[in-house]
């Protein structure tokens, strides 16, 4: 059993994972007359593959009891996945590099602070969505289109906060 513990969420630590999207730490430029400010071009979204687009979705999650046990991490190989939470919901990340395998030495947790979302890059093997304290709404970017995009390596892993 791999025990992790969640470590606060910031850009260089996730770095190797993906992009950390926080409006509060992004370049941004008013819009709109001036009444808007634009967080630009906050992550990288990646659509690989025969007929990708990119989805925008929202997700409903159901918060999860500590310490979080997973049994398995998963990746989307033809493209990335951005979760974005809409009310401030934390949530805890659980990563590893993409590869055929996953080496424990290599997991990482993370919890956001409720206004930080994630971009995994493609590849990035991940943890299903696991809000804290509330249900949780997410915006959530990815590809759509042909292929198998979801594959699954088991691994049993307990995460506890720091």
């Amino acid at each position: 059993m791999l025990e992790l513990k969640a470590e606060p969420l910031t850009a260089e630590a996730f770095a190797p994972f993906g992009d950390v999207i926080d409006a509060r730490t992004s370049a941004s430029f008013p819009i709109n007359a001036g009444r808007t400010q634009r967080h630009h071009d906050l992550a990288k979204v990646e659509t690989l593959g025969e007929n990708a687009h990119t989805l925008i979705n929202i997700f409903v999650s159901q918060p999860i009891t500590l310490p979080l046990e997973l049994t398995f991490l998963e990746r989307h190989p033809q493209g990335s996945q951005a979760f974005m939470p809409l009310h401030q919901e934390r949530f805890i990340v659980v990563v590893a590099p993409p590869g055929e395998h996953i080496n424990p030495a290599d997991v990482r947790a993370f919890v956001t602070d409720g206004r930080q979302g994630v971009n995994y890059r493609a590849g990035t093997w991940h943890a299903i969505q696991s809000v804290l304290e509330r249900e949780g709404e997410f915006l959530v970017v990815d590809r759509g289109g042909d292929g198998n995009n979801c594959d699954e390596f088991p691994l049993a892993i307990t995460v506890t906060l720091t």
